[in-house]
C-alpha cells in the first residue's frame, strides 16, 4: 500500500482532490460496515472521474498488492 499511496496521493492532488477523511474512527448503525473509508472532496463530478481516469491514478493501481479489494465510488455532491 506504501508504493500506491506514494503515487495516488499527488495524481489525486493534481487532479484536484482535497481528502477529508483516511481511515478515522467509525461507527456503523443499520447495515453499516466499519472498513477503512477514504473520502476526498473534487469541486465537480466530472472533475473526480477526470482524477480517477488520468494516466497518473492508472499507474498508482497497478502499484497496489494482489489480492486488494476495493469498493471505489464516485459519488456526486449537492449544493
Amino acid at each position: 500500500m506504501t508504493a500506491y499511496d506514494k503515487l495516488a496521493r499527488p495524481a489525486v492532488q493534481a487532479g484536484g482532490g482535497r481528502l477529508l477523511s483516511r481511515g478515522g474512527r467509525v461507527v456503523a448503525h443499520e447495515a453499516g460496515i466499519t472498513q477503512r473509508v477514504v473520502l476526498i472532496e473534487f469541486d465537480s463530478f466530472e472533475q473526480a472521474v477526470a482524477a480517477y481516469e488520468s494516466e497518473a491514478y492508472q499507474k498508482s493501481l497497478v502499484a497496489l498488492p494482489d489480492g486488494v479489494e476495493r469498493d471505489f465510488r464516485i459519488i456526486e455532491g449537492i449544493d
